[in-house]
């Protein structure tokens, strides 16, 4: 079968305190990168690129842009200019429909069984507490 693994509460304790330590690093990045843009934005313009030197490091900052549609209002702007070519139809299972159907005994389980994918998600939390129980 393999090893039997343990946790130790030493490690349950170091995980708790490195996950507060990225907590407090996280909020403190993100103050100074507000600074940073801020002080970009005065002197190079807003959302403009630019680069500080200071001593040995080079604080620089690139503008990426993306474009993007809003769906509903194009389609229908496409849909009003008779441009239907420019528009895709696409199907898509309505899966809470199937779902009840499936839970009503209307249709069966098992024609959808290898078309069903479930995602399971883990997490670990790890919360202080003061009572000592083993």
């Amino acid at each position: 079968m393999g090893e039997v693994m343990t946790v130790l509460e030493a490690e349950v304790k170091r995980y708790y305190e490195l996950a507060k330590q990225k907590k407090d690093i996280e909020q403190e990045m993100n103050d100074l990168k507000k600074k940073f843009h801020d002080i970009l934005d005065a002197t190079f313009g807003i959302q403009s690129k630019g680069e500080i030197k200071l001593g040995h490091y080079k604080l620089q900052r690139q503008i990426r842009t993306s474009i993007h549609y809003d769906n509903d209002g194009t389609v229908l702007q496409l849909e009003q200019l008779n441009l239907n070519d420019f528009i895709i139809e696409k199907k898509v299972a309505d899966t809470e429909k199937l779902e009840s159907a499936i839970n009503l005994g209307l249709v069966g389980e098992e024609d959808f069984k290898e078309y069903k994918k479930t995602k399971v998600t883990q997490s670990i939390v790890v919360k202080e507490s003061f009572s000592s129980t083993t």
